[in-house]
């Protein structure tokens, strides 16, 4: 038998073994290193390959038969790939996903998403594959000579868009759609009202007529539609009001490196002035109110700003709209930029998905993702999808192409296809693509946007209470929001590698029985050679 200390030594060391794993996993999971990705030389079509894509869609069936027919003709040029789609009709709910499945290097093969959400999938160890080689490749890269399909070459990829999808110096997706946000106002009520409707609208006139649309009679009813409902001024995202309310003024938000600066004098002038609007009934939130397409088509609303990705669902003759027909008003719809504080310098928010590729094993898997990746930027893909939604196709070869300028002539030809609101939509983007931007992206920077949108949706809700919004309301809100982002926390770690988190609870559960395990039969262990002891053995 060995001796004591030999036992005592040998279970301490499995011990520590054990833990140390068990918080590394628990510190960064997902980390676990692999090779790194290399484009192979030929893609081997001897082997079947069967890749996940994980893809959002909300209630609009054209997207998924879309998506559908995509996958359908790219597995006929690729009969050895197949392709499993699995629908989320939430993109956070994506990213949670995700971020689960990275511990258990579960991952989808191909996925929709946000820059923002790339930015917390790379603080783990080669989850994400970095395209820049990909595209590049001369064989199976964008416009690559072993393609089977027409693929876009880089320089075709609208720039901007691009861009968006570069991440410390790498490319680590390709935009899939765009938009941005837009003004959908019942011209006729700001007629009625005795305005007119600017071809750039401020944060002034907005305010101007809000209020005015939010006069009551002695009746107690709105004076401009008679009614017991009127929210003149409803905004859907208000992360992306604060954002570029902000930018507008060229404050604060955020550094590249995730430095937050939000918490600054001109977001609490901001907060002042949204606070006097809620007061009066001028202004709402989605969140508090609910869509803004339900109050405008029934004429309870003059602007609802919403994605031009929206655009189905805005004016009595949308398509997708959620109210019944005898609750609709018929006005004249007018589709306008978001507010500005300078008509002159025009600033608006770039969004919409992008496709992200994750690493596997195996570098041909990787590869057949690849291929899907991009073919869902071939032209045919792009200005079908483009179609269901305000959405503009993310290549100038599909924007330029016949059948997509014919789209956009027909304009107002009909109200499902051709619907003039929802064209009307795309072409604000396509003729202010130079004028939109985006936010930095860090391991962080979503949590950020989150909070943007709470300083608002917190400020409205409190006024609603009746509490008072003052200097000291807007303190309590900046340090409340700051504990409850964790933005105290160090978004971007210098080293280029960050926690992903917690793991989920049930790997926490089993880690830490594992470990009171190992403890139990140290005890045990120890226990033993006491009773041992006193025998003499």
């Amino acid at each position: 038998m060995r001796p004591f200390w030999k036992k005592m030594l040998s279970c301490a060391m499995a011990f520590v073994c054990l833990t140390g794993a068990a918080a590394g996993l628990t510190g960064c999971h997902g980390s676990k290193e692999r090779a790194a990705f290399e484009v192979p030389e030929s893609f081997d079509t001897t082997k079947q390959y069967e890749i996940t894509f994980w893809a959002k869609n909300d209630t609009n069936i054209r997207q998924t038969d879309i998506y559908k027919k995509t996958i359908a003709d790219f597995e006929a040029l690729y009969p050895n790939i197949t392709v499993n789609l699995k629908l989320y009709t939430d993109y956070g709910k994506i990213y949670n996903d995700v971020i689960t499945n990275i511990a258990t290097q579960t991952t989808p093969n191909v996925c929709i998403t946000y820059p923002d959400h790339i930015a917390t999938y790379l603080t783990g160890s080669q989850v994400v594959v970095p395209l820049d080689e990909l595209m590049a490749d001369p064989a199976y890269g964008l416009g690559g000579s072993n393609l089977e399909f027409d693929s876009p070459t880089q320089e075709e990829v609208i720039p901007q868009f691009l861009k968006e999808c570069s991440l410390n110096g790498h490319y680590y997706a390709l935009p899939y759609m765009r938009s941005t946000e837009a003004c959908y106002i019942n011209q006729d009520y700001v007629e009625q009202l005795g305005y007119t409707v600017p071809d750039v609208l401020t944060w002034d006139f907005i305010w101007e007529v809000s209020e005015a649309a939010a006069k009551k009679g002695a009746d107690g009813k709105y004076v401009l539609n008679g009614g017991d409902v009127m929210i003149p001024f409803i905004y859907k995202s208000t992360d992306n009001m604060m954002i570029q309310m902000l930018r507008q003024k060229n404050a604060g938000y955020s550094t590249q490196s995730g430095e937050v600066e939000i918490f600054n004098d001109t977001t609490k002038d901001i907060l002042f002035t949204i606070a006097d609007h809620v007061r009066s009934g001028a202004f709402s939130t989605f969140k508090i109110s609910s869509y803004p397409a339900n109050f405008l088509n029934a004429g309870q609303c003059v602007f609802a700003v919403d994605s031009t990705a929206g655009a189905t669902w805005m004016g009595p003759d949308a398509p997708l709209s959620d109210i019944s027909d005898e609750a609709k008003q018929s006005f004249e719809v007018a589709v306008r930029p978001v507010p500005q504080y300078d008509p002159e310098n025009m600033q608006m928010i770039s969004q919409g998905p992008s496709v992200c590729v994750f690493y596997k094993e195996d570098p041909q898997e990787v590869l057949a993702s690849w291929l899907f990746t991009q073919y869902l930027l071939t032209s045919d893909v792009q200005i079908s999808y483009s179609e269901t939604e305000g959405y503009v196709p993310v290549t100038s070869k599909a924007q330029e192409s016949a059948e997509y300028q014919d789209y956009l002539a027909r304009e107002g030809e009909d109200a499902d296809t051709h619907y003039k609101v929802k064209i009307e939509a795309a072409k604000l983007l396509l003729n202010h693509t130079q004028d939109t931007f985006t936010t930095p992206v860090f391991s962080g920077s979503a949590s950020l946007r989150d909070a943007a949108g709470q300083l608002i949706e917190k400020t409205a809700k409190s006024v609603r209470r009746k509490e008072t919004v003052d200097e000291a309301y807007t303190d309590k809100l900046f340090d409340d929001v700051t504990a409850l982002y964790h933005l105290n926390d160090t978004l971007q770690s210098t080293a280029g590698k960050q926690d992903l988190g917690p793991l989920p609870t049930t790997s926490v559960v089993l880690l830490s029985v594992i470990g009171a395990a190992w403890v139990l039969i140290l005890l045990y262990v120890v226990w033993q050679q006491l009773q041992k002891s006193k025998r003499g053995d």
